[in-house]
């Protein structure tokens, strides 16, 4: 059994960021956390000094590795900005991580919703799957570190395997796919504090050898966070999808959403309703569960594309808790249709877009 003793004693060996300090010894150690054979690491460090400290972190990680019972280690670097000194003028606001950029991958897109249970993940799925099916090379990535969704959705259970400091994706159904959840148990609680979720998906976005890809679709967590924040300093996102329900609660939340992407600007790509009705199986009759219309009416409010309407129905939901996203199994099914039309818009649109850079975000 690995404990967190273990995985210090020998980063002893790890010169920390002074370039003489133990690692352990300098306080910079963020977060460490042990699950199984598996350690996650995040090493803080001043935002100025990033790229100078990435052999430390390689170090680091090679040192974790090589201790044994190590299946995987993820070791990264969490930009944290020094205290300030008694008395001292005020600094001068730090720089932006720099941009990670993805080798071989030519757009990035995020797939968002301001609050959970709207079925972005659902969507953020059939929505990959059916740009592949327009015949792009894509990749999904599942950034919801404390609710990973993607393997269930997939129907994938392995573990990832490694290529030197690279790990490579699974894949399914055509398309590539990495989520933590491939890396810890279905059943375990990710309680991890801020630096370590900024750390893991720094980790995620650096450390997969995706290859050539058209597209990589980004299943964000739900909110405004520090997942948020760290995707939209690090890569330069091509766009974002948001996904709501046509109820005011959601609504109020999706345009929390859209805000935080204007604010970095990031461009919105259109806004999807998600179960905006319900058509029941045994009489065909329609019920607006959610009320309906309402996540059109507010991307017209805030002028936006509306991407179209997906319905609230159980075939959508049997075979996504099945791990057969319906847009494979029942390809040329009403639902299906529905989403290859959102993906013929998305697709449409990226490609009429410029190649962005990873905005600068300064936080006073």
């Amino acid at each position: 059994m690995i404990s967190e003793q273990d995985v210090l004693k020998v980063l002893e060996s790890v010169s920390g960021p002074d370039g003489k300090t133990p690692l352990p010894q300098t306080g910079a150690i963020a977060g460490l956390s042990v699950k199984d054979s598996k350690v996650y690491l995040s090493i803080a460090v001043d935002p100025a000094q990033a790229a100078a400290m990435e052999s430390m972190r390689v170090a680091a990680e090679k040192a974790v590795r090589g201790i044994s019972g190590v299946a995987n280690a993820l070791v990264s670097l969490t930009a944290e900005k020094p205290p300030a000194a008694a008395n001292a003028a005020p600094a001068a606001a730090p720089s932006s991580p720099r941009s990670i950029g993805l080798p071989g991958v030519e757009r990035i897109i995020a797939v968002a919703s301001g609050k959970g249970g709207v079925g972005k993940s659902t969507t953020t799925v059939n929505l990959a799957l059916s740009l592949a099916a327009l015949g792009w090379r894509i990749g999904i990535l599942d950034l919801d570190i404390f609710g990973p969704s993607l393997p269930r959705l997939l129907g994938l259970n392995g573990a990832p395997e490694s290529e030197g400091r690279m790990i490579r994706p699974l894949q399914a159904y055509g398309v590539k796919a990495m989520s933590i959840g491939f890396m810890v148990a279905e059943e375990d609680a990710m309680i991890w504090r801020g630096p370590m979720v900024m750390a893991a998906v720094q980790q995620l976005l650096r450390d997969v050898a995706w290859g050539e890809l058209d597209c990589l679709v980004i299943d964000m967590p739900p909110g405004t966070g520090d997942a948020q924040l760290t995707l939209a300093q690090t890569v330069p996102l091509a766009g974002a999808v948001i996904v709501s329900t046509p109820q005011d609660l959601a609504l109020i939340d999706a345009r929390r959403g859209v805000a935080m992407f204007n604010k970095v600007d990031i461009p919105i790509l259109g806004v999807v309703e998600n179960m905006s009705y319900f058509v029941c199986p045994h009489c065909g009759g329609r019920s607006d569960i959610f009320a309906h219309g309402g996540a059109h009416a507010e991307a017209e409010k805030m002028g936006v594309p509306f991407l179209g309407e997906i319905p609230l129905t159980m075939s959508i939901r049997e075979h996504a808790d099945s791990g057969k996203p319906i847009v494979v199994t029942d390809p040329q099914g009403p639902y299906a249709v529905a989403y290859r039309a959102i993906a013929e818009q998305v697709k449409a649109a990226l490609e009429k877009g410029r190649a962005r850079q990873a905005p600068k975000i300064v936080i006073g």
